[in-house]
């Protein structure tokens, strides 16, 4: 494996072995129908819903050191997650390598193009199940500064040096829906003050294998159009997380230097009422 993060199909083919996890973050039904062989199945890396409360962080290490130690990563094998591709899983699989580097996992690949770009290049598909043997996880602080909590972030609404970057879809953004699961998900709905926008689909272009990130100067070109170069603080946020881990990999494989992630995201801001909001459209007085 090399030491960046996205992996293409052939690169996983020629290093799938003893010491490679593949891990399939879709859902049970997804995998049954077809996956890469050897792969397991962690769904719960797309759809835990986390808070930044102490007591929420220490659930989510527990959490996740349990199931990736029980799909039989003990800090020597390299994890590869995927999904189904880079656009129709909200980055799940970015989700799966934002969680294992936070945990401390230096081993952390993402498949690039995903399930899709893997069929495209005519490798095999299994529909039998793997069984892992577990192992003990190795739980480091190693990328504890890639999470911010919700005090991190509402410190950060009054710093104009750092970019509170908002990736949610635009439904989201302009506050007439609050989430991707309808638009009452939700109780509040709007954007962090001071938030700049950038939807995550802009860091992605379509190729014949299915939708891939762009190249590095294309991905800088579109976070200049946020404010952001290559020393920019970036606090990263979306809806659960996931959306962001996708843009938060495609920033770093760009050379951005400081990205975190405020990993309760709007499902976890929007339902505390002490917290401030805007709403309406975002450049309304602008336009007046």
């Amino acid at each position: 494996m090399t030491e960046k993060v996205l992996v293409t199909p052939a690169e996983l083919q020629g290093t799938i072995g003893p010491d490679v996890v593949v891990i399939d973050t879709r859902s049970p039904d997804a995998y049954a129908a077809g996956h890469i062989p050897g792969a397991v199945n962690v769904h719960e890396i797309f759809t835990y819903l986390a808070t930044s409360t102490p007591e929420g962080m220490a659930e989510l290490r527990g959490k996740f050191a349990a199931a990736f130690g029980a799909v039989g990563l003990s800090g020597a094998e390299t994890a590869v997650c995927y999904e189904e591709s880079m656009n129709s899983g909200f980055g799940q699989s970015c989700r799966g390598y934002f969680l294992l580097s936070w945990l401390g996992y230096a081993k952390a690949k993402v498949l690039h193009g995903g399930f899709h770009a893997w069929k495209a290049a005519g490798m095999a598909t299994t529909t039998g199940a793997t069984v892992a043997a577990g192992k003990e996880f190795p739980l480091s602080n190693a990328g504890g500064s890639m999470m911010i909590d919700r005090d991190a972030m509402l410190a950060a609404v009054g710093d104009d040096s750092i970019v509170k970057l908002d990736v949610r879809d635009v439904d989201e953004w302009v506050g007439t829906s609050s989430s991707p699961y309808g638009p009452d998900f939700c109780p509040r709905k709007g954007r962090i003050p001071g938030a700049k926008w950038l939807e995550w689909y802009r860091m992605m272009k379509p190729t014949a294998a299915g939708p891939m990130f762009k190249s590095p100067d294309e991905i800088m070109a579109e976070a200049h159009t946020a404010g952001i170069g290559a020393n920019t603080p970036v606090y990263l946020y979306c809806f659960k997380g996931a959306r962001a881990s996708n843009t938060l990999v495609a920033l770093k494989e760009a050379g951005v230097q400081d990205v975190r992630m405020y990993f309760g995201s709007w499902n976890e801001w929007s339902r505390d009422e002490s917290l401030p909001i805007e709403s309406g459209m975002p450049f309304a007085q602008a336009a007046e």
